[in-house]
Formats: C-alpha cells, sequence, structure tokens
C-alpha cells in the first residue's frame, strides 16, 4: 500500500519501510516517482493528489475521453456527464451499451467531471497537466464540483511486484498556466511530419452491404488526387472469421483487388478487429476457449454489434498465433494499411498482475509486432496506449447519416455515432494531431443521397475535418457528383493539403475557426449545436 497526501504543490509518499526504495524527483514541473520493491507480493493501490481549482464557477475544462469514441470537449466545471448507468437498463443489457467506454471499471458519479492522461483549461492563466507514465498507469483527472477539487489518480490497480522489481508510479506534468504547459507538452511530443492521407473507405455508404462490383465501381471513380481505397466491414461472413471471406460478394476473393488498386497508385487499406468475434461467427460457435471469460465464467460480451460482438482471450497463445495468422494473410495479399476497430475490447475484464495500462499497452504493442512495416490506424482504442504503435488514431465517434443520429439513441453511452459529437472531438482533440498519432476524425460527405444533413452540416464537416487532421476520407461515389460537388471536393482537398496555423478559441458557446491558405486569412464562427458555418470574415 502506498500512503498518499499532497503538501506544499507536491506530491510526498510515505510508506513502511520495508516495502520500498522511493525515487521521486521534481524539476521543470515534472513530477516523476519510482519505487522498488524490498519484498515479495506487493499489490499496488492508485496514487494521488488534490489541488483545490479557484473560480471554478467561471471555468471551463478539457477532459480526455477513455477511448477513440469518447465525447471530449471543453466544458463548462458546472456541466453534467452522461452516465449510461442513468438511461434504460433493459436497453443497455440487450445491446451490451456499457461496454464500450470505462463503465465497467469507473464508478460514475453525478457531482463528478472525469477525464484520462491530458488535462487543461484556457480560464484565466488557466492550467495544463499531462501524463508521461503511458505505458504503466492511466492518469485520471476527476473534478468534484461540491467542493471545487481535482484529485489526479495514477493508477496502479492490478500491479504486483516482488522483491527488486521496479516501477515508475508517477510522471506528471503540472503547470499553472495553459500556454506554458502547451508549450511543455509540444517538446515532450514533437512534431512526427506524418504524411497526408486522402481516401475513400466503403463504411458510410453502404455498411455492410458491398461487393465486388460496388468496390470496383467506386475505385474507378477516384483520381489520383487520392493515395488511399480501404476496404471496410462487409467482406468477411462474419466478423472474427478473418479467414473466410465471402464468395457470394467477392466471388475472385481480394487479391484481384488490391492488385487493381495498386495499378492506379493507392495504398491497400483493409479493416479487421482483430480482439472480438461476433456470436455468429464459426470462431465463436467452434472455439469457445477463444472468448474471454469473466471470474464467473461468463463470456465477456464487448457490445451489442453485429450479432453481439465478446472479447477475444488474450492470454490464450493461440489466439495471438490466430491474429498472426490472419495478418500474415492480409499482408501476403498486399495490403499497405490496417484499420484495426473496437480495439478497447481486449482492456475488458484484465487479468491479475497487470493495470489497464500496462495491459493494453501490451495488445497494441503485439499488434504493432504483428504488421511490421505497414500502417496502422487504430479505432476504438485508448489514446495513450497508441502512443508510439499506431500511425493514426480515430479520435471521435462514428460519423452519422443523422447529424446527431437517432434522437433515442441520444439517451445511450458516450460513444455512440454522432457527426456533431465527432466534429466537437475533431476540434478539441487537434492538438493532439501529429504528435501523439496523426488523427483521424473520420469521414466527410458531400453526396445528396443516403444522407440525412443539410448543406451546411456538410459543409462544416468538410471544412473541419480539412484543416484539424492527418487522414481525410469519404465514402461517396465520386462518379456521381456534379461540377459543384466536384469543385467543393477540390476545395477541400486544398485545404487539407495547403492550409496552414489553423487554430481554434471557443467563445459565446461557439467555435472560432482561423487559418490561412494561400495568403488569405479566413475566419469561420461554428455554431456546434446546429452545424452551421458563419463568415467571422470583417
Amino acid at each position: 500500500m502506498l500512503y498518499r497526501y499532497y503538501r506544499n504543490g507536491l506530491l510526498v509518499l510515505s510508506h513502511h519501510p520495508t516495502d520500498f526504495e522511493i525515487d521521486d524527483k521534481f524539476a521543470n514541473n515534472r513530477h516523476t516517482i519510482s519505487i522498488k520493491a524490498k519484498r515479495d507480493n506487493i499489490a499496488l493501490d492508485n496514487v494521488s493528489v488534490n489541488m483545490t481549482i479557484s473560480d471554478a464557477k467561471s471555468k471551463e475544462a478539457f477532459f480526455n475521453g477513455y477511448q477513440s469514441w469518447t465525447d471530449s470537449k471543453e466544458v463548462k466545471l458546472k456541466a453534467k456527464e452522461k452516465n449510461i448507468y442513468r438511461s434504460p437498463q433493459a436497453v443497455v443489457r440487450a445491446f451490451a451499451m456499457d461496454k464500450y467506454g470505462d463503465a465497467p471499471f469507473y464508478k460514475y458519479k453525478s457531482h463528478v467531471l472525469h477525464g484520462y492522461d491530458v488535462c487543461y483549461s484556457k480560464s484565466g492563466d488557466g492550467f495544463f497537466h499531462f501524463n508521461l507514465n503511458y505505458r504503466t498507469a492511466y492518469l485520471l483527472f476527476e473534478y468534484n464540483k461540491r467542493n471545487h477539487r481535482m484529485t489526479i489518480t495514477s493508477d496502479l490497480r492490478g500491479i504486483k511486484l516482488n522483491k527488486g522489481d521496479t516501477v515508475t508510479v508517477w510522471d506528471c506534468v503540472y503547470y499553472e498556466s495553459y500556454n506554458e504547459g502547451l508549450e511543455a507538452f509540444n517538446k515532450y511530443f514533437p512534431k512526427k511530419n506524418l504524411p497526408k492521407l486522402f481516401g475513400y473507405t466503403s463504411w458510410y455508404n453502404y455498411y455492410q452491404n458491398i461487393n465486388d462490383k460496388i468496390i470496383i465501381r467506386d475505385l474507378d471513380a477516384i483520381d489520383s488526387r487520392f493515395n488511399l481505397f480501404q476496404i471496410d466491414d462487409g467482406f468477411e461472413t462474419f466478423v472474427g472469421d478473418w479467414l473466410s471471406i465471402d464468395n457470394k460478394k467477392f466471388p475472385n476473393g481480394l487479391k484481384p483487388i488490391v492488385e487493381k488498386i495498386h495499378k492506379k497508385g493507392f495504398k491497400a487499406g483493409i479493416w479487421l478487429a482483430p480482439f472480438v468475434a461476433e456470436e455468429k461467427s464459426v470462431l465463436f460457435q467452434e472455439h469457445p476457449d477463444f472468448i474471454k471469460k469473466d471470474k464467473n465464467g461468463t463470456f465477456v460480451k464487448a457490445g451489442g454489434n453485429w450479432s453481439g460482438q465478446y472479447a477475444l482471450d488474450f492470454e490464450n497463445p493461440e489466439v495471438k498465433e490466430y491474429i498472426k495468422h490472419f495478418f500474415k494473410y492480409y499482408m501476403d495479399l498486399g495490403f499497405d494499411f490496417f484499420k484495426l476497430d473496437f480495439l478497447y475490447a481486449v482492456g475488458l475484464d484484465i487479468p491479475e498482475g497487470y493495470s489497464r495500462c500496462q495491459y493494453q499497452d501490451k495488445a497494441y504493442k503485439f499488434l504493432r509486432e504483428c504488421l511490421p512495416g505497414k500502417i496502422i490506424l487504430g479505432c476504438g482504442a485508448n489514446l495513450v496506449n497508441s502512443i508510439g504503435y499506431f500511425d493514426y488514431l480515430r479520435i471521435g465517434p462514428d460519423v452519422s447519416l443523422k447529424w446527431d443520429d437517432a434522437a433515442y439513441m441520444r439517451l445511450f453511452h458516450r460513444e455512440r455515432p454522432s457527426t456533431k459529437t465527432t466534429l466537437q472531438n475533431t476540434v478539441f482533440r487537434s492538438f493532439l494531431n501529429d504528435r501523439w498519432f496523426g488523427n483521424d476524425p473520420d469521414v466527410f460527405l458531400l453526396r445528396d443521397d443516403n444522407i440525412d444533413m443539410d448543406d451546411e452540416q456538410k459543409r462544416s464537416l468538410a471544412l473541419i475535418n480539412s484543416l484539424f487532421s492527418s487522414v481525410l476520407m469519404t465514402s461517396d461515389d465520386i462518379a456521381v457528383y456534379d461540377k459543384d460537388k466536384q469543385d467543393q471536393l477540390t476545395h477541400v482537398l486544398d485545404n487539407f493539403l495547403h492550409a496552414k496555423d489553423a487554430r481554434f478559441e471557443k467563445k459565446d458557446g461557439k467555435i472560432q475557426l482561423f487559418y490561412e491558405l494561400k495568403g488569405q486569412k479566413y475566419h469561420y464562427i461554428y455554431d456546434y449545436k446546429k452545424g452551421v458555418l458563419t463568415s467571422g470574415q470583417k
């Protein structure tokens, strides 16, 4: 057990003298604590600090959500946080809606706002705090609206040490100035200068209803301005059966399509969900030993997509061999780009001996090792675990074909599809772009058919995605674009490749957007509730 208290702005640890040696350093606003066990069988607890937020009623702060899809934005400190367990529980249980985010292991409280690994406020001088111990422990930020105190916790639960073992239990950078903290963040995470990807993905027009004719038709329609063509879900017979291509949809398999993609000069991309299998899959039916079980021996559900998906048992060596095998299969087909989805599932019901952060880090590192030299885009993944392993990462939920999805879905989990929410994430997580990874904001859509967004909402989606990302994709059939749509496409790509100094400010409940393009400065005001852009030019 680590005993902790907060004194004079520093974290101080006391402990039983027979338990640990402690190395405690504080310099340049960075506080690092490592411990060395002096006996066997020590189970670690969390380490926390507390600080008071002054003038809290007038402040806003950014709380980073648990995974790619979790809503993440600057909010007033009196805001309410959505709690899945206050939604209709019969529906939550039926569709496992509580499995997508942190609800399985974090207790939501009505008087608390929380986020992970980076937290800032721009109000007044502001503050900026971030985690550098992201291979070992998540850093949890909890703001208590009752006493105006922020508790920062290094989540070490699950870690066990034996004599001689050393672990870093705390490594956090604190700044009581937003500007100084952002400058420090940018120094710790310098620009990667990742290549920008402009591509097509099949999902947001056809979903699983794809076949070789649709794929080849849409491939033929895109031109040399694109550099990526990605086949999304729907090519396999069932999710989890990755070696079984649906021969009714793709009678010649995927190899001829990969060759055609390469012939056009594009990278060939494929979608996979390596840590889950749906209930109808052969894998689930014939290999129950591949499915993770909880302490009661019950299969671990990972959500309600498809026929209901379950988490694979990453501790089973045969599961790892299966993942390696199907990755090799797709590499041998010639795929260059791998979109790996539903990755949060590996962090459900983790085994003893690891923190949740350590376990997901181990799993994501494994994915990187399986795909040497290939481009990886993570999705539905924890953000800090993705650093250094994935080239690009989705940073918001799925775009919905309605502005804020169906009304009834707004009652449920924080990770639900929503164009409104994903645009907020794109803006407020933009400071991570090309530093932790290249940001993928999900698609823009210009088409008029099979979509229920107005022109202003589509315009907002295209502009914001083009300004604050490293990946820009669409699912439209470009062949049916008229001249106006073609001109819009050209403008979107121009912004994506050439806009400079893109930044935002939140003011009066709206987002002010600023950027420069070809010597011209632009200023727009974005109403993120309605999805409307207006010119801020004087």
